[in-house]
């Protein structure tokens, strides 16, 4: 790019660089937005169709998840890619919602391109999106039920609605929505601003071969590997864990170092001293009482040996969140040496023992006394059916964590969207300006949700809109789609109930990435940067 300045062309920007500028640099911007939207919105709601992602090495994932789809997907597109980076901070803040924020911010830069055709401003659009914002989290405000984080029947009502929307076609969905209502309650502590539950303490570890509904809870931790030696007992009751980050062997010397050994005692001696360093450690251990061991790093063969002959089951190279939720599970400090390690530092648990599940041998830890991390063992028919259920139960989890955590809940179904629509449709006879414009369209554009779940459902978009219009004008706030009948019916009800937090976050990141892409007039890239093949 150059320009002139006294008649000499000055130039600026690296030869091939390419500058979009003004209204084509907005369209261009939307338009890929509004791909990225168009890609996931089939996929949304319980009636949503699945997506077959194939890698470069022929790795397929068939997933109905957006965070998941847009994950998977290499997407080069600058704009794309702040779509990609809104279903990941839903994912991350609420834990579900993903595909309604990505499906809603495509339709909010749709509306907002009529607008700017009609030469409203893009930071008049801007400003009214930001106040019809405002106003839908004081709706939602309004809507939300207080529930008790003890009320498991609506803890269970939500988890299935996660369920549902995420993995319709997986069986014994009641027994998994079950297992993840207990994970949560589970790991569930009391603090300063209430009960707070951290996902890292819910391990979910997968197995194929069996139904789903052979998944369990384990009050405890199980991993997937098997003892480092097979002459180690395979059962171990009334275990007394000892976590070590560090490996079992002799250490070597940071320096370069040469021993001059001249007779064979003097050889034999260094190796009697090797081994007795190694003997020491497994004494240490038996010493404290423990009859566990988990180490994080490598053992020496030697050490294998000493611990099989001391009859101590032993698990090596175990990965370091594994070590981290055994210690919340046990009570075990992770200890960094043998030495002067005392019963104190051991965790305990009833169980501990080796499992053959379908092919792989597992390790579980079973028993532990309120445990502060738990583990959702998963099963399923097939590797593709177990993976969709593990990130069907992590939106599941989240659900649960959501409502326990804050305490309140919002009708699913199409109801909350209509409701916000409705107050926000209200709210714009309130606003003066052009930003009245912009909020109206903030309005329609939340409707995209109940319109595209009655899509996906194979009813008329249409007339689902009209009765579900008509009957929030009645003042039915919790009037949404039956998705079975194709008519309009409570959602409290039915028991489809999501947490206020996941509606809350959907519309904010929604709004805030069309607001963000809206003000964009300008863009410059370097040469292929913008995903076009360089020559």
């Amino acid at each position: 790019m150059s320009t002139q300045l006294t008649g000499q062309p000055v130039y600026i920007l690296q030869e091939g660089s390419q500058r979009i500028g003004g209204r084509d640099a907005r369209r261009m911007n939307i338009m890929a937005a509004r791909i990225i939207a168009e890609a996931v919105k089939s996929t949304m709601g319980p009636k949503g169709m699945d997506k077959m992602l194939v890698d470069s090495s022929g790795n397929v994932v068939i997933t109905n998840d957006g965070a998941a789809i847009l994950k998977e997907v290499e997407i080069k597109h600058p704009t794309a890619k702040m779509m990609v980076e809104v279903a990941k901070t839903v994912e991350k803040e609420a834990g579900d919602g993903t595909t309604s924020a990505v499906v809603l911010a495509g339709e909010l830069l749709k509306r907002a391109e009529e607008l700017l055709d009609q030469d409203v401003h893009a930071n008049v659009i801007a400003r009214g999106y930001r106040m019809a914002d405002a106003e839908a989290s004081r709706i939602i405000d309004g809507l939300a039920r207080k529930v008790d984080a003890g009320d498991r029947k609506t803890l269970l009502r939500a988890a299935l609605t996660a369920l549902n929307s995420k993995a319709p076609g997986i069986t014994a969905k009641e027994h998994i929505a079950r297992l993840c209502m207990d994970a949560v309650l589970a790991v569930a502590e009391e603090t300063d601003d209430g009960l707070r539950v951290d996902k890292a303490d819910i391990k979910v570890q997968k197995a194929g071969g069996d139904s789903t509904g052979k998944s369990e809870l384990v009050k405890g931790v199980v991993i997937d590997k098997e003892r480092a030696h097979s002459g180690m007992p395979v059962r171990v009751k009334k275990a007394r864990i000892a976590l070590l980050n560090t490996e079992m062997k002799v250490k070597k010397t940071e320096t370069d170092a040469k021993i001059d050994i001249t007779s064979p005692e003097q050889l034999q001696s260094f190796l009697d001293s090797e081994e007795e360093a190694l003997r020491k450690m497994v004494e240490d251990l038996e010493a404290a009482g423990a009859n566990c061991l988990f180490c994080q790093k490598d053992m020496d063969d030697v050490v294998k040996y000493f611990l099989a002959r001391k009859g101590i089951f032993a698990v090596k190279s175990v990965d370091e969140k594994d070590m981290k939720v055994m210690a919340r599970a046990t009570g075990a400090s992770i200890l960094t040496t043998t030495s002067g390690i005392s019963r104190k530092d051991l965790g305990t648990a009833e169980l501990v023992e080796e499992r053959k599940v379908g092919e792989e041998e597992f390790v579980f830890i079973s028993g532990c006394r309120s445990p502060k991390a738990v583990t959702l063992f998963l099963r399923g028919g097939t590797e593709h059916v177990v993976d969709e259920v593990e990130r069907s139960v992590d939106d599941a989890i989240s659900v649960v964590r959501d409502i326990v955590e804050d305490g309140s809940i919002i009708c699913g179904g199409g109801a909350s969207a209509m409701e916000i629509a409705k107050g926000v449709r209200e709210f714009a006879n309130s606003v003066s300006g052009r930003e009245q414009l912009a909020v109206i369209e903030f309005a329609k554009a939340l409707e995209v949700l109940p319109r595209t779940l009655a899509e996906n459902a194979g009813l008329d978009p249409v007339d689902a809109l009209i009765a579900l219009r008509a009957a929030h004008e009645k003042g039915r706030v919790s009037a949404g789609i039956n998705l079975k009948t194709g008519r309009v019916a409570d959602m409290f009800k039915m028991g489809i109930v999501e947490p206020a937090r996941v509606r809350r976050q959907t519309i904010k990141s929604a709004t805030e990435v069309a607001v963000m892409i809206l003000r964009i007039d300008d863009v410059i890239a370097a040469k292929g940067a913008m995903g076009e093949e360089e020559e």
